[in-house]
């Protein structure tokens, strides 16, 4: 066992290398091994392009592992295994292998598959992850718009469930994090505008990176194509807040 090498989850932030933490900066200067995930085979790595702009000197090795961008999980399944048996060849000769993550590595992150996925081929192999910032993060800091306060209710989530479950969680929630809107872009912002909320919402896309884009005016983005590292923030002001009382919560009209 002590001969095994361990698999670190690196993150590195949503785009702008200054995000990194001093940790992810110590392993990524005294690591030989590099592991990135990509769409297809010859496609380039977002990860690896934070690495590149913060002026880090490439490994001895390069490791791209592929994770294509579908929702067959059978499909999935099986890259995970090949990306797993990849990983694990270098891990049993002793090697540490840094698998990059933009982001952060426990938020929605290609990362939670390969680790479940190596271990359950070696139980015996070591996984550290090491936090990061993640995307909603950098975009509320650009923006200076606060996620929540006191005793504030917050939802992360992809845009992709559909605006039926956006508005049922607007009745529960002071604030909305929504993730991949690409996809469903048009219908969300025809739910924000019926609600209201247009005006307390805002846009941003590749945050932290050169190409960050934000967009305050929402309905500047009618009819437009965004690029799949975009989100959504949504401050619900109209929402039936409720007061802490002796443990209860009473309900008021914000």
């Amino acid at each position: 066992m002590s001969s095994y090498g361990k698999l670190y989850g690196v993150s590195l932030g949503p785009g702008d290398p200054e995000l990194m933490t001093r940790k992810a900066w110590k392993l990524l200067n005294g690591s030989t091994h590099w592991a990135y995930p990509i769409k297809r085979k010859g496609s380039d790595s977002y990860a690896l392009d934070i690495l590149h702009r913060a002026g880090l000197k490439l490994p001895e090795r390069l490791t791209p592992l592929v994770f294509p961008m579908t929702h067959d999980h059978e499909k999935l399944a099986a890259y995970w295994l090949r990306a797993a048996q990849t990983v694990l060849e270098f891990i049993h000769r002793g090697e540490d292998v840094l698998f990059l993550v933009e982001g952060d590595a426990s938020t929605y992150s290609t990362f939670g598959h390969l680790a479940r996925t190596l271990t359950s081929l070696d139980d015996r192999i070591p996984v550290e992850i090491v936090a990061g910032v993640s995307s909603f993060n950098a975009a509320a800091a650009d923006l200076q718009l606060p996620l929540a306060d006191t005793d504030d209710t917050l939802a992360i989530i992809p845009a992709g469930y559909g605006v039926k479950m956006l508005d049922r969680l607007l009745v529960d929630f002071d604030t909305l994090v929504l993730l991949k809107v690409k996809p469903v872009l048009e219908s969300v912002l025809d739910l924000l505008e019926q609600k209201g909320l247009l005006a307390s919402s805002a846009f941003i896309e590749k945050a932290g990176t050169p190409d960050e884009r934000v967009v305050h005016n929402l309905t500047e983005l009618r009819g437009t194509q965004v690029n799949y590292l975009s989100l959504l923030l949504v401050r619900n002001h109209h929402r039936v807040r409720g007061e802490m009382i002796r443990g209860c919560r009473k309900k008021s009209v914000a």
